[in-house]
C-alpha cells in the first residue's frame, strides 16, 4: 500500500499538544493526492488533459488512538474499488506499528462543470488495474 509521511506540527494540535479531529482529513487528501500523482496522475493532469476533477463524496472514519505534537506518521492509500464515475480508497494512519485511524473514502468523477462524469475509460481501465485485491 502506498504511503505517505507526515510530522504533526504545533498548526495540527489543540492546546494540549494532540492533533485536532478535522486535521486528518487533510492527511487523508494528501496521500490520495500523492497516491495519484505517483500513479501519474496528478490532479492538475487529469483536469487539462482529461477535463476531470475528483471531489470527495462520503468518508467512513475511525479514530482510534490520538496523534501527538511531533509525532511522525505514515498515512496509506490503496484503491479498494473503481467504479464507472467514482473510487474508492482504503486509508490509514499509523504511528510505527500503531494504528491510529482507519478511512474508506469514496471519491466521485466530476467534469469541470462540476457535474458527475464517467472516468474516460482508458485511465477507468488503468485505475481497476490498481486495485488492491485485498482490500
Amino acid at each position: 500500500m502506498f504511503s505517505h509521511p507526515v510530522r504533526i506540527y504545533w498548526e495540527d494540535t489543540d492546546a494540549g499538544g494532540v492533533v485536532y479531529h478535522a486535521q486528518y482529513l487533510a492527511f487523508l487528501e494528501r496521500a490520495r493526492s500523492e497516491w495519484m500523482r505517483a500513479q501519474g496522475y496528478g490532479q492538475e493532469r487529469l483536469r487539462c488533459e482529461h477535463g476531470l476533477l475528483f471531489a470527495v463524496r462520503a468518508m467512513q472514519i475511525d479514530f482510534l488512538k490520538p496523534a501527538r505534537l511531533d509525532d511522525a506518521l505514515a498515512v496509506t492509500a490503496g484503491l479498494q474499488q473503481c467504479r464507472r464515475a467514482s473510487v474508492i480508497f482504503r486509508q490509514e494512519i499509523r504511528r510505527g506499528d500503531d494504528l491510529l485511524l482507519t478511512a474508506t473514502v469514496r471519491v466521485a468523477a466530476l467534469g469541470t462543470d462540476f457535474r458527475p462524469t464517467p472516468i474516460p475509460q482508458p485511465l477507468y481501465d488503468a485505475l481497476n488495474a490498481l486495485v488492491e485485491n485485498d482490500a
